[in-house]
């Protein structure tokens, strides 16, 4: 009667580390994930028109602004410039945040009080993921800054990397507008 119960055993243990192997299997192959991490990302602007609609500003556009040229992949400094749009009007590009997927980088354009404008200068594109998730997020938290018209705005769902890279380069650039 000992035979039995070793053998039942061993089949016990061959069905749960069957069923683990299979389990692991899953979800490692359910897991997506950028296809290309170290990819850089593309300057791309998200301009005043999307920054623009609904947005709060008093009464310059900050559209012909200028900003100091800094906006390179993992620059850790940059500076500011007045514009010739208006007077008192200034555009400052906060640093650029480096995120999981790429860097991060904001440009602000303020009357000396008030955010009128923002740009994202530079945000993950490596992939068809990462365009699909900044097409919806980027403008959302655009859209927060300029009513919040501080960081302190809420992450967007399911742009969780993107969501903190903005707001680290947001934090930088009104750190150095002195908002």
């Amino acid at each position: 009667m000992s035979t039995p119960v070793p053998e039942a055993r061993r089949r016990r243990r061959l069905v749960v580390t069957g069923m683990s192997t299979l389990t692991a299997l899953v979800l490692l192959f359910g897991y997506h994930t950028s296809t290309d991490p170290t990819a850089s990302a593309g300057t791309v602007a998200v301009g005043t028109a999307v920054a623009g609609s609904g947005s709060t500003s008093s009464g310059s556009t900050g559209s012909g602004s200028t900003s100091s040229g800094s906006t390179s992949s993992g620059s850790t400094g940059s500076g500011s410039a007045s514009s010739g749009s208006a007077a008192g009007t200034t555009t400052v590009t906060g640093d650029a945040a480096d995120t999981r997927w790429g860097p991060v980088q904001v440009r602000i354009t303020t009357d000396g009080s008030t955010i009128t404008a923002v740009d994202v200068v530079e945000f993950p594109t490596g992939n068809g993921r990462d365009q699909e998730i900044n097409a919806y997020a980027v403008p959302e938290l655009v859209q927060e800054t300029l009513s919040a018209q501080s960081a302190d705005i809420d992450m967007v769902s399911g742009a969780t990397v993107t969501s903190t890279g903005y707001l680290q380069s947001l934090q930088s650039a009104l750190d150095q507008a002195g908002l």
